[in-house]
């Protein structure tokens, strides 16, 4: 007789990856992270760098990370974890200067389900865009600056 993976209880609300860096961030890394026997759903998120924000130009942005941002970003993907039917959650996203069309953060979740892994998902950005102190400080195309997200 066969094992039916499906009727086998799955484990939630495992973090597998949360940082913050520098260096250029890697969809694949993230996928690999939340990747489960269990999960026949994989959700992704990817932000990249636009070249327009509210009808200007942008040409480049600094991203700054409080001191307290890994911590929070980590405490952030467990909350989501716990509070949601994901089995694996994962989150990364960059600091410093970033080009246009370059990556900014990917975060995604797997989970049993579709749903679940979408929901999840979106949960995880929206938190992490609404309560890691990271900043983002904009280039214009007028050589004008102007910081994003500090209120």
């Amino acid at each position: 007789m066969q094992h039916d993976p499906s009727s086998a209880p799955v484990a939630t609300g495992t973090v597998a990856l949360a940082e913050i860096r520098e260096q250029p961030l890697s969809v694949d890394e993230v996928i690999a992270a939340v990747q489960d026997p269990g999960c026949g759903g994989i959700t992704v998120f990817v932000g990249v760098v636009r070249d327009h924000d509210r009808g200007q130009d942008v040409s480049s942005l600094d991203y700054s990370v409080h001191p307290s941002a890994q911590e929070r970003l980590t405490e952030v993907a467990e909350l989501v974890a716990l509070r949601s039917d994901a089995v694996r959650v994962a989150a990364l996203h960059r600091s410093g200067h970033l080009e246009v069309g370059d990556v900014a953060v990917v975060v995604a979740t797997s989970a049993p389900h579709r749903d679940a892994a979408f929901a999840s998902c979106r949960d995880l950005i929206d938190t992490l865009k609404a309560e890691v102190p990271i900043w983002k400080h904009q280039h214009l195309g007028d050589g004008a600056t102007e910081w994003v997200g500090l209120t």
